[in-house]
């Protein structure tokens, strides 16, 4: 009794093997973005990795049952639809609002994922393996310690007047969350302008986007009069208002 076409090949070892090592590689990818909770997490990676292999396997290995001496067949065709296929899913986990963009990274490591998968069809084991050891350095070591290099806005905070007792404070730790600060108030006081009872408040502002890009929001709540680019322990004198 004869095998089942396509069942068995003489490659059919290898393209398990190729897909076991996608899955090992690619799910060391996955937990790390499960592990910080984003939108694209284990299974995601796995699948783009299991499929961007298995799509090479068939373009290196496929047609072999209906291959003619006069027949020739590129195997890069398949892996370039991958390349540009891939970026659609990408651009499915990355969010734009309110001058904050999120999930780059995600998507990045959605595309690195299809590329170990690619690799790993492709029989370069070396390279998938080699690629997914760069990406968790990346992420694990040099990551953390890009973030600490000298950053302006470190020792920058905003001094903000505005109208007591009108809610504006909640307004502008609002307007400062959604663009992706966090907050910490250093000090405040009252003072009376213009026959208005103000407040005078010292807050800094942590975060991704230059602190300049949240005084423009800033300005245009209700109730705010002032607000100042302060340099810490800087006289009152050489505040940069706006």
């Amino acid at each position: 009794m004869e095998p089942l076409v396509g069942l068995i090949q003489d490659s059919s070892l290898v393209e398990i093997e190729l897909l076991l090592a996608t899955f090992i590689l690619c799910s060391l990818l996955g937990i790390e973005r499960q592990i910080r909770q984003k939108s694209a997490g284990y299974r995601t990676h796995v699948l783009v990795g299991l499929g961007s292999c298995a799509f090479t396997l068939v373009s290196a290995y496929g047609f072999s049952t209906v291959l003619a001496d006069e027949v020739n067949l590129d195997p890069s065709r398949i892996a370039a639809q991958i390349v540009s296929g891939i970026g659609f899913l990408g651009a499915g986990v990355i969010f734009k609002g309110h001058n904050v963009v999120r999930g780059l990274t995600t998507a990045a490591t959605v595309w690195v994922a299809a590329a170990v998968g690619m690799a790993c069809g492709a029989g370069m084991l070396s390279l998938g393996i080699g690629l997914t050891g760069l990406h968790l350095l990346t992420l694990f070591v040099i990551a953390p310690l890009v973030r600490r290099l000298p950053d302006p806005d470190r020792k920058r905070m905003l001094r903000i007047i505005y109208t007591d007792g009108a809610g504006v404070l909640r307004d502008v730790l609002a307007a400062a969350t959604s663009m992706g600060f966090t907050s910490s108030i250093q000090n405040s006081r009252r003072i009376t302008d213009d026959g208005e009872k103000r407040v005078v408040m010292d807050i800094r502002f942590e975060g991704k986007p230059p602190l300049r890009e949240l005084i423009p929001p800033v300005m245009e709540l209700d109730g705010v009069r002032r607000v100042a680019l302060k340099q810490e322990m800087e006289d009152d004198e050489e505040d940069d208002y706006f």
